[in-house]
């Protein structure tokens, strides 16, 4: 088996950035989703739901940058097209949300989504142990994990 410089099986790793790739791209697609809920959000729940959103797009938009930087590490090339995002994209696209609920549940839904797209990336990079990628799924999963319990405990729903 060979193996690039970070002792990592070369076919595996590549195998890992095209998942990683989609990953990329549909945090793309949620981050954008966030973006239209923090600036179309009306209602009584408006200034706690504007800040959230947007503490929500600022993560996302720092996981987007570890997501194409690991891309780089493990020598892919990450996507960075509306076209090749859309392509690949699994989420809802939230157009026009202005609604409380509606947005949260768009919230849950896409991490929901997320988490099995990095459930996957999780299990793949355990298999070739690829401690970086693994570490980083790991993180993301653990963070998304709270932030679906938050949003369903807001909407006043189980898990």
């Amino acid at each position: 088996m060979k193996t690039n410089t970070l002792g990592l099986p070369i076919e595996e790793s590549k195998s890992l950035t095209k998942d990683l790739n989609i990953l990329l791209a549909n945090f793309q697609v949620y981050y954008q989703n966030l973006r239209g809920l923090h600036w179309n959000i009306r209602g009584r729940k408006f200034f706690e739901l504007h800040m959230k959103f947007e503490e929500l797009y600022d993560d996302s938009q720092v996981k987007i940058d570890e997501i194409a930087e690991r891309i780089l590490t493990l020598g892919g090339t990450p996507l960075h097209t509306f076209a090749d995002y859309i392509e690949v994209n699994q989420l809802e696209v939230g157009k026009n949300i202005n609604n409380d609920e509606k947005a949260v549940n768009l919230v849950v839904n896409s991490l929901s989504s997320l988490l099995q797209i990095e459930r996957k990336i999780l299990d793949a990079s355990g298999e070739i142990s690829d401690e970086g990628t693994n570490s980083m799924m790991s993180d993301f999963i653990t963070e998304q994990e709270k932030t679906i319990w938050m949003m369903k405990a807001w909407l006043n729903e189980e898990l």
